[in-house]
C-alpha cells in the first residue's frame, strides 16, 4: 500500500503546484495535455484506492450533488465595511485624521495601497492548512455557508504549504475575470437566456448557486488580502524559514520581528495580537507576502508607501491603468501598514479609522436611449429604467440604466430617441447623467409616468413628501417573489426552508399567487415537488425531488399560523413598518381587524407612530386586494389577535419606565429576542445612549454606545447580568 499512497502525495503535490502556477501566477509550466494526464492518473488511483481519498484532493473540488440550501453562519470577527473618499481632498482628510488620531503630528504615515477587487467579500477558514468552510459577508457579523461553491474555484487552495496548525480565517474577495464574464454572456446570449450587467454580479449570481458544478464551469477566481484569527487564539505556529534561522545566529531579534510579521493577523482588533510579540513594527505588508507564501492568491500590485504622497500617487496611476487588468477593479483600498497604530486607532460602529477605500472617477459615454420602461419592487416601487443601445463604459457593456424616478426624468428632460450620456456611479450602477439635445430628434415626445402598476394594472399612488409612485396590492405578480422571501424571513414569519430557490419555483408553477396560497401547499405536493435548474448545469447535474425538505416546509408553514399578530403585520410588508413599529401596533389594536378599520387619528395615538406611518397602514388596508388577503389568511387559521400583555399591563411590569439600549452581538440571544422580553416587562428599548437611559446590554465588539455609556455613567450589563434581571423582574 506504501507504493500507492507515495504516488497519489506526489501526483497531488504536483498537480496542487501547477494549479497555483497557472491559476494564480498565470505562468504555465507544462501543457493542458500533461496537466490532465496528472489529474486523470491521479482518479484512477483514487478509485482503485477509495480509502486514500481526502478531502483537500484536488479531484474533490466539485464532489457530490448539489446542495438543498445555504445554512447561515457566524464569522469569528465582524466583517466590516470601509468609508470612502472620492478625491485628493478627501484621501488628505483621512490621513489627518490617521495623524491626529496617532498623536503623530506632521510625521507621514505609511500605508499599504491595494486595488479594491470588483467583486463579492468571502471568508475562508482554514484548520491545520486544511480549507474547511466558506461564508459570504452577509450582514458582517453572519453570512452564507459557501464551502461547496468556495471549493470549486480553482484559485482557492484546499490546503496551504507548510501547513500552519490552529484554526484561521481569510478573507477575500470572489470575482469573475473579465475574459470569463465575456465568454459566459455569448453562451447565454446564444442560449436565449438574459446576459448579465457586470462581472460583479455574474460573481454574486454564481456564488449564491446551489450547484457547485455551474461554479466551476464560470471560471471564478479570488484574491485575498487579511488574517483573521478567533478570539483570544495565538495565531498559527509556522516551520521556520532558513532566513529566520540565520537570523537567530545573528542574535535573535530579526527573528522576533520575521516571525511576528509572519504571524499577526490584519485586523482592528487586540485578539489578533500573537501571544509573546509586540505588535510595534509588525506590517500589514509582511502578511500579504505570507499570505502568498501559504500558496494563497494575493493580488501582486499592492504598494507599500511611505506616505500619503505615494498613496495620491499609486491612484493616480491606477486610475487608467487598470483598463489593462483581467479583472475589474473600482478603486484603491488604503490601510494603515503598522498594525499596532491600527489598534491605537480603533473603529467606528461601521468603518474602521485606519482604511478607506479610494473611489475611481466614474466613466462616462454616449449611447442611444432606446426606450423607457418600469420596473416594480418588493414594496410596489415602479421605478422607470433606460433601455439601452449597448455601450462599453468602465469595461463592461452597458444595455440598461436607472434614471431614478419620475421628478428627475422630467427635470433633466430626458426623452425615448434621445443620444444620451451614461456613466456608471462608483463604477458599479449605470446611470443616465443627461440627453445630448443637439442630437434629439424633432418628433421627439416628453415621457409621462404611468398612472397604473406596469405588473397588475392597479392604480399607483404617492406620498406628498416622496417622489416614488407605489403599487399598494400586496399580491402584485412583480411584487410576490421577493414579498415572499420577506414574508418567510426569520423576523417576519420565520418559515425556514422557503428560500429564493424553492419560492422561485412555487411561482413558476403557479402553486402560489399570494401568501395565502402557502398555507394550502399541502406534504405531498412539496415532498413530490421537483427541483429544476434555472440555469445551464453540467450533465452530472439531474432534477430532484424535495423530499424531507419539502415535508419540514410545509411543517415550519403550519408552525407559523400560531405567530404573534405582530410578526404578521411585520411580514405583510407595508411600507415604513419595521419590526418595532409592527410589535407596538399589534400590542395597542390588539386584533388585525383593529388595525384594518383604525382612522388615522387613532393610529397616531398608538406611540411612536407618526403621520407617515400611519398613513401607510390607511393605505394599506384600503386596497381591496389586501383586505381579501387577510381575510385568506384568517381562513387559513393565521393568528389575527396578540399575544403579548396590553399596554396598561405592560405599564405595570418590573421594567416600567426604564429604557434598555442594545449594543454589540449577545453570545445567546438576538436583538429581536432581548428587544420581546423588555417590552414584555414594560420596558423600552433605545437605539442610543442618553442620560435618561436605564442600563446598556454589551455584546462582542460593542461600539460607540458602549463608550457613550461610561463617558454618561450609565450601568452597563452583560447578557449574563441581563438574564439576571430578567429573572428577578419575574419573581
Amino acid at each position: 500500500m506504501s507504493q500507492p499512497l507515495e504516488r497519489l502525495q506526489e501526483l497531488r503535490q504536483q498537480i496542487r503546484h501547477h494549479e497555483e502556477r497557472y491559476y494564480i501566477h498565470n505562468a504555465p509550466e507544462i501543457s493542458d495535455e500533461e496537466f490532465d494526464r496528472l489529474l486523470h492518473e491521479l482518479e484512477q488511483l483514487e478509485a482503485e484506492y477509495p480509502d486514500l481519498v481526502t478531502p483537500d484532493s484536488p479531484t474533490q473540488r466539485v464532489a457530490g450533488r448539489p446542495i438543498e440550501g445555504f445554512e447561515t453562519v457566524e464569522h469569528v470577527a465582524p466583517m466590516l465595511s470601509l468609508d470612502n473618499a472620492y478625491n485628493d481632498e478627501e484621501l488628505l482628510a483621512f490621513d489627518e485624521r490617521v495623524r491626529k488620531g496617532a498623536g503623530l503630528g506632521d510625521a507621514p504615515v505609511a500605508y499599504v495601497a491595494e486595488l479594491k477587487i470588483d467583486g463579492l467579500s468571502i471568508a475562508l477558514t482554514y484548520e491545520n492548512g486544511r480549507l474547511v468552510r466558506g461564508a459570504t459577508r452577509g450582514d458582517g457579523t453572519r453570512g452564507e455557508n459557501v464551502t461547496a461553491n468556495v471549493r470549486a474555484i480553482k484559485t482557492i487552495p484546499l490546503s496551504l504549504r507548510d501547513s500552519p496548525a490552529g484554526t484561521f480565517e481569510v478573507r477575500g474577495e470572489v470575482y469573475l475575470p473579465r475574459a470569463s464574464f465575456e465568454r459566459m454572456n455569448r453562451e447565454r446570449d446564444a442560449e436565449g437566456e438574459p446576459v448579465f450587467m457586470n462581472p460583479r454580479n455574474a460573481a454574486a449570481g454564481t456564488m449564491r448557486n446551489l450547484d457547485p458544478a455551474m461554479v466551476a464551469k464560470r471560471r471564478l477566481s479570488a484574491f485575498v488580502y487579511q488574517l483573521v484569527l478567533p478570539p483570544n487564539q495565538p495565531p498559527p505556529r509556522l516551520r521556520r524559514s532558513a532566513e529566520a534561522l540565520r537570523a537567530k545566529a545573528e542574535g535573535g531579534s530579526h527573528e522576533a520581528n520575521l516571525v511576528k510579521s509572519n504571524l499577526v493577523a490584519s485586523g482592528s482588533d487586540s485578539n489578533l495580537l500573537a501571544s509573546g510579540f509586540s505588535r510595534k513594527e509588525t506590517r500589514h505588508s509582511d502578511m500579504l507576502a505570507q499570505l502568498a507564501k501559504w500558496g494563497l492568491p494575493v493580488e501582486r500590485h499592492y504598494c507599500k508607501c511611505s506616505g500619503i504622497t505615494d498613496v495620491l500617487e499609486f491612484c493616480r496611476k491606477w486610475a487608467d491603468a487598470r483598463r489593462d487588468l483581467e479583472f475589474d477593479t473600482d478603486g484603491v483600498v488604503i490601510k494603515v501598514d503598522d498594525l499596532a497604530l491600527r489598534d491605537r486607532l480603533g473603529t467606528t460602529a461601521k468603518f474602521p479609522r485606519w482604511a478607506t477605500a479610494f473611489k475611481f472617477p466614474a466613466q462616462q459615454a454616449h449611447t442611444k436611449l432606446l426606450a423607457i420602461r418600469v420596473n416594480v419592487g418588493r414594496t410596489g416601487a415602479n421605478t422607470p429604467y433606460a433601455v439601452l443601445e449597448p455601450v462599453l463604459v468602465a469595461g463592461s457593456t452597458i444595455s440598461m440604466a436607472t434614471l431614478h424616478n419620475a421628478e428627475d426624468i422630467e427635470r433633466k428632460d430626458i426623452r425615448e430617441g434621445d443620444t444620451v450620456v451614461i456613466e456608471k456611479a462608483g463604477d458599479v450602477i449605470p446611470r443616465v447623467v443627461a440627453p445630448v439635445l443637439s442630437l434629439r430628434p424633432e418628433d421627439s415626445r416628453k415621457w409621462e409616468m404611468p398612472t397604473e402598476c406596469a405588473a397588475c394594472g392597479s392604480d399607483l399612488a404617492r406620498d406628498e413628501d416622496e417622489v416614488v409612485w407605489r403599487c399598494e396590492n400586496t399580491s402584485c405578480p412583480a411584487r410576490l417573489r421577493r414579498s415572499l422571501e420577506h414574508f418567510a424571513s426569520r423576523s417576519a414569519m420565520n418559515i425556514e426552508g422557503l428560500g429564493e430557490s424553492l419560492v422561485d419555483q412555487l411561482i413558476e408553477l403557479g402553486l402560489v399567487r399570494d401568501f395565502g396560497d402557502l398555507y394550502a401547499l399541502t406534504t405531498a405536493e412539496l415532498e413530490n415537488l421537483v427541483v429544476t435548474p434555472r440555469e445551464p448545469r453540467s450533465d452530472r447535474a439531474v432534477p430532484r425531488k424535495l423530499g424531507k425538505v419539502g415535508r419540514n416546509v410545509v411543517e415550519q408553514i403550519d408552525r407559523s399560523r400560531k405567530n404573534d399578530l405582530s410578526r404578521l403585520v411585520y411580514a405583510l410588508g407595508i411600507r415604513h413598518i419595521g419590526e418595532k413599529a409592527a410589535a407596538t401596533i399589534a400590542r395597542h389594536l390588539r386584533t388585525m381587524e383593529a388595525i384594518l378599520d383604525a382612522p388615522i387619528e387613532r393610529l397616531q395615538a398608538v406611540p411612536d407612530v407618526g403621520p407617515v406611518v400611519a398613513a401607510s397602514v390607511r393605505a394599506f388596508a384600503d386596497e381591496t386586494h389586501n383586505r381579501a388577503l387577510i381575510a385568506k389568511l384568517a381562513a387559513a387559521g393565521v393568528n389575527m389577535a396578540s399575544q403579548q400583555p396590553p399596554p396598561d399591563v405592560a405599564a405595570l411590569g418590573a421594567f416600567s419606565g426604564k429604557t434598555f439600549v442594545l449594543t454589540g452581538t449577545l453570545p445567546t440571544m438576538t436583538r429581536e429576542e432581548a428587544t420581546a422580553e423588555i417590552e414584555r416587562r414594560g420596558g423600552k428599548v433605545s437605539g442610543s445612549v442618553s442620560r435618561k437611559t436605564s442600563y446598556v446590554v454589551v455584546g462582542a465588539d460593542a461600539g460607540t454606545k458602549l463608550e457613550k455609556a461610561r463617558e454618561l455613567g450609565v450601568q452597563t450589563l452583560t447578557e449574563e447580568e441581563f438574564r439576571t434581571l430578567i429573572i428577578k423582574a419575574a419573581s
